[in-house]
C-alpha cells in the first residue's frame, strides 16, 4: 500500500512539476509587448519630446524584457500622424502614446481600425474602448512658477512665450499670473503667440521681445530650449518648462517646471500586460509625480522657499487650489467670486485673469 502511494506521489509530483516547466517555457516564449511612441519634434537634450523619452526609457528599465520599444519622431500633427499610427498598428504594436495634442483626431480614427490596439494619447478630451487619454495638472507646478517670478523680479514684469491657445496652456499662463501677483499686486505678465509647438527661431524672437518690453523673468509653453538661451543670453532670470535647462541657462535658471512620465508609462504597459487596461481618463498633478516645480536655484531665498514649499503641500493636500475666488478676468469682470472653479471651468478655460497682458485668440 505504502510503495503504491509513494508511486502515487512521484507520479503526481512530476505532472506538478511538468506543468510548471511548461509554463515557464510558455512563459519565455511569450514575445514582449510592443510599445509604441509618437513624438511631435525631435528628441534632443531638453523639452516635451525629450520628457516623453524619458518616460520611455525608465518604463524599459522597469519592465525590461517584457516590452519593446519603437519611437517615430518629428512627425507633423495632420495626415502624417494617422499614417505614423497606422503603421505602428500594422507592425504589432499592442500600445502605442500619442504625445501631442494635435494627434487626438488621427489616433481616433486609427484606433477604430484596430480595436486589438491600445492607444493613450496626451491632452486629448475623447477617448474610446481602446483610446485613453493623459495629462497633468501643469498649472500646479506654474503657480509656485509665479510665486517664485513675483518674488524675484524687480521690474515687475514677466514675460511667457506660448505655443497656442489651448486651454492648457491658458491654465499656465492663469496659474503664473495668479501667483505672480500674489507675490507683488501690480506685476503683469506679458504673452505673445507662436502659434507653434517646436519653432526655435520664432521662440528666441520672441523672448527677446519681451525682455525689450521689460520683462526680467522669463518662462515658455513651447518645445525647444531657446527661451532659455535667450534668458542666458540678455541676463534675465528665467523659469524654464518641460525639462530642467540648466545645461542651456546656468546663470538664468532660477527653477523649472518639469514633467515625469515614467512612472505613468510604467503602469500602462503592466496593465496592458496583466489584461487590466481600461480607457480611464487621467488628470494627474503634483501629488501623483507628474508635475514639480524642481532644480530650484541656490540664490533663491530660504523665505521663499519655504512658502513654495507651504504652498506645494497644500496643494498637493487639496486645501488650496489656485484658480480659487475672487477671480478677476484681465478685463476687470468678476470670472468667479467664491469657492473654486471645479475641473469643467478648468478645461474650458479660454479667458485671462487679471494682469495678462494679451488676449485668447478665438478660433
Amino acid at each position: 500500500m505504502l510503495k503504491n502511494l509513494t508511486r502515487a506521489g512521484a507520479l503526481a509530483l512530476a505532472a506538478i512539476l511538468a506543468a510548471l516547466a511548461a509554463g515557464v517555457t510558455q512563459a519565455q516564449a511569450q514575445p514582449p509587448l510592443k510599445v509604441g511612441f509618437v513624438y511631435v519634434t525631435p528628441v534632443g537634450d531638453a523639452g516635451w519630446t525629450y520628457q516623453h523619452d524619458q518616460g520611455r526609457l525608465e518604463m524599459e528599465r522597469a519592465l525590461g524584457k517584457r516590452v519593446q520599444t519603437s519611437v517615430v519622431d518629428s512627425v507633423a500633427e495632420g495626415p502624417d500622424a494617422e499614417r505614423v499610427l497606422r503603421d505602428l498598428a500594422a507592425q504589432g504594436h499592442g500600445l502605442i502614446f500619442a504625445t501631442s495634442f494635435g494627434y487626438l483626431e488621427a489616433a481616433l480614427r486609427v484606433a477604430a481600425e484596430f480595436p486589438q490596439v491600445r492607444f493613450e494619447h496626451a491632452g486629448g478630451y475623447r477617448t474610446t474602448a481602446n483610446l485613453n487619454t493623459y495629462n497633468a495638472r501643469y498649472y500646479e507646478a506654474r503657480y509656485l512658477a509665479g510665486l517664485l517670478a513675483g518674488k524675484s523680479s524687480k521690474s515687475g514684469m514677466a514675460g511667457y512665450v506660448a505655443g497656442f491657445p489651448v486651454p492648457e496652456v491658458v491654465q499656465g499662463i492663469n496659474a503664473f499670473a495668479i501667483g505672480l501677483r500674489e507675490a507683488n499686486p501690480k506685476a503683469q505678465l506679458r504673452v505673445l503667440w507662436l502659434n507653434s509647438w517646436f519653432d526655435p527661431a520664432r521662440e528666441r524672437e520672441a523672448a527677446l521681445t519681451l525682455v525689450n518690453q521689460g520683462a526680467d523673468v522669463l518662462t515658455n509653453h513651447s518645445g525647444s530650449p531657446a527661451v532659455a538661451q535667450a534668458a542666458q543670453e540678455r541676463r534675465v532670470m528665467l523659469i524654464a518648462y518641460q525639462s530642467d535647462m540648466r545645461k542651456h541657462a546656468p546663470d538664468a535658471q532660477l527653477a523649472a517646471v518639469t514633467q515625469h512620465w515614467g512612472g505613468y508609462y510604467t503602469r500602462v504597459a503592466q496593465a496592458v500586460l496583466d489584461g487590466t487596461w481600461r480607457a480611464q481618463p487621467v488628470w494627474g498633478g503634483m501629488k501623483d509625480g507628474l508635475v514639480e516645480l524642481s532644480a530650484l536655484h541656490a540664490n533663491v531665498p530660504p523665505a521663499v522657499r519655504k512658502l513654495i514649499d507651504a504652498r506645494r503641500k497644500a496643494i498637493e493636500a487639496g486645501t488650496f487650489m489656485p484658480f480659487s475666488a475672487p477671480l478677476l478676468d484681465n478685463q476687470g469682470r468678476m470670472r468667479l467670486n467664491q469657492g473654486a472653479l471645479d475641473d469643467a471651468q478648468i478645461a474650458a478655460m479660454d479667458w485671462f485673469v487679471q494682469g495678462v497682458v494679451g488676449s485668447v485668440p478665438k478660433p
